[in-house]
């Protein structure tokens, strides 16, 4: 099968489902944001960090294509096969990640600006993909019906980020 298919040279491309869309579609350009940050995280993955932070990010990448294909397909959309879509289980995820690694920083006195090691920038540089992510959801939300745990997951995971980041740079 060849990588290229010249469906897309006009500037559409195809939904889950098949629906034909501008490639400036709201819905193309939401999960595109978070195919961006996918790669992000892929990025923080290469730095070298602890074997625990590089499962958490894999399990996040992974929630990440769920996410994707969620966003790629319109619940409008009759499919001969229902496809993942992120859960209050991925939520609870993050939920629970947030709150371990709450346990070993210290209490947050400023605001801190994002920096210190390479990694903590990196996973800071995602969290501001994420917030940008969140924001399209948000107004993708107002126009057509979305899952309802997309907005909530990216929430949690920008804050994830954020509280990964601190505790990357603390330890």
């Amino acid at each position: 099968m060849k990588t290229y298919t010249k469906t897309g040279d006009k500037g559409e491309t195809s939904l889950f489902g098949g629906k034909r869309v501008s490639k400036d579609d709201l819905r193309v350009e939401t999960y595109g944001t978070v195919d961006e940050l996918n790669s992000v995280v892929g990025i923080c993955r290469t730095l070298n960090p602890p074997k625990k932070v590089d499962q958490l990010l894999y399990s996040i990448q992974n929630q990440l294509f769920t996410l994707g294909a969620d966003l790629a397909t319109p619940l409008s959309q009759k499919l001969k096969k229902e496809i993942p879509r992120i859960s209050e289980g991925d939520i609870a995820f993050l939920e629970k990640s947030i709150d371990d690694l709450e346990k070993a920083n210290e209490p947050l006195q400023a605001f801190i600006l994002p920096g210190g090691s390479h990694l903590a920038a990196q996973l800071h540089f995602a969290r501001t993909v994420c917030r940008h992510a969140e924001r399209l959801v948000v107004k993708l939300s107002r126009k057509e019906k979305i899952g309802k745990y997309i907005v909530v997951y990216l929430n949690r995971l920008s804050d994830f980020l954020f509280v990964l980041a601190r505790w990357i740079d603390n330890r």
